[in-house]
């Protein structure tokens, strides 16, 4: 599997914080790398933003062309948000399909706004990291906005490690 290096981050970064808030996003500091995650810590005007991110490790479906996939846990403390859980498509998403994440025996119901699928509350967030910690794979099935089905399926070997450097990076854990 091929993962993102920090050169290349830094666009990825401006997107991933875009998702989340209209504030201007710093370039991402790389962290480190663990196993199939990397971890990156930045600011988002005067507040800290730090997340760790993987991709798949296989991606299914009959599409001709995709963008990149991208699995992301966020953290942003100056606005009291912790844990948070999003896939980033490569595509758009159908308009109010459901995205479902299995982990093990967990299944999750992500809802979808643009090329992105979210948990619905923060319990739900803090639920899939405490299975994502204890977990070894998650496999995400979505449609896109074309009536496209895929699977991606990532690996979560090193997550543990990096979920505890970005807690340790934004002072949060």
């Amino acid at each position: 599997m091929m993962l993102l290096r920090p050169a290349a981050l830094a666009i990825v970064f401006v997107a991933a914080m875009a998702m989340g808030h209209p504030a201007l996003a710093q370039k991402a500091q790389f962290i480190g790398s663990f196993q199939d995650w990397e971890a990156y810590a930045g600011t988002e005007g005067r507040s800290k933003v730090c997340y760790a991110v993987t991709q798949p490790t296989k991606k299914e479906g009959q599409y001709s062309k995709r963008g990149e996939v991208y699995l992301f846990v966020t953290d942003r403390p100056g606005d009291k948000e912790r844990d948070v859980v999003n896939v980033k498509a490569g595509y758009v998403y159908k308009p109010n399909s459901a995205v479902n994440a299995a982990i093990g025996d967990h299944t999750f119901a992500l809802y979808v706004k643009d090329d992105t699928a979210w948990n619905r509350t923060s319990q739900d967030d803090k639920t899939m990291v405490e299975a994502m910690i204890k977990g070894a794979a998650i496999v995400v099935h979505g449609t896109s906005d074309r009536g496209t089905a895929t699977t991606d399926t990532f690996s979560l070997k090193g997550f543990s490690a990096a979920f505890q450097a970005i807690g340790k990076a934004c002072g949060v854990k």
